[in-house]
């Protein structure tokens, strides 16, 4: 098996979200893959922002029902719950590397996890914070083979 991935909300959220047709397709099939290969990693705090941006923020707007559908179905996936300790790391992140509470909490979260790689559009692509490398998988579409989804 491959090196466990954590997916930021925004990953998710341009999967279901076709109004970027390019992140779109990117999206769902990191999404899809990393499903099928058992290297999908997200958190609650993702599948909370899933919820509310998907339900109020978005053209799409799915139904509450739809989207605790979708919610329920990524909880058979590895999901990391926050501990008390994981929110005292993440603000001694966020002060350290200057960075949002919630940017800081997915990566402590990742870190939890032992995943390798945080797909995310949110943060520094290349950088490596909290051990946890930072790939947007919407860049350069150039360095990736056509028709493969980004996947470190």
């Amino acid at each position: 098996m491959s090196d466990r991935v954590f997916l930021d909300t925004n990953i998710l959220i341009y999967a279901f979200d076709g109004t970027d047709k390019r992140k779109h397709s990117i999206a769902r099939r990191l999404v899809d893959e990393t499903a099928a290969d058992g290297t999908f990693t997200i958190s609650l705090q993702v599948l909370h922002e899933f919820y509310a941006v998907t339900t109020r923020k978005l053209n799409l707007r799915l139904t509450p029902e739809k989207a605790a559908v979708i919610v329920a179905e990524f909880l058979h996936h590895r999901v990391v719950e926050p501990t008390s300790g994981m929110l005292l790391k993440a603000m001694d992140l966020a002060r350290a590397r200057v960075l949002s509470i919630y940017d800081a909490l997915i990566l402590v979260a990742a870190a939890s996890a032992s995943c390798t790689t945080l797909f995310t559009e949110d943060l520094s692509p290349g950088s490596t914070l909290a051990g946890v490398q930072v790939v947007n998988p919407f860049t350069a579409p150039s360095q990736y083979p056509p028709g493969e989804a980004p996947h470190a």
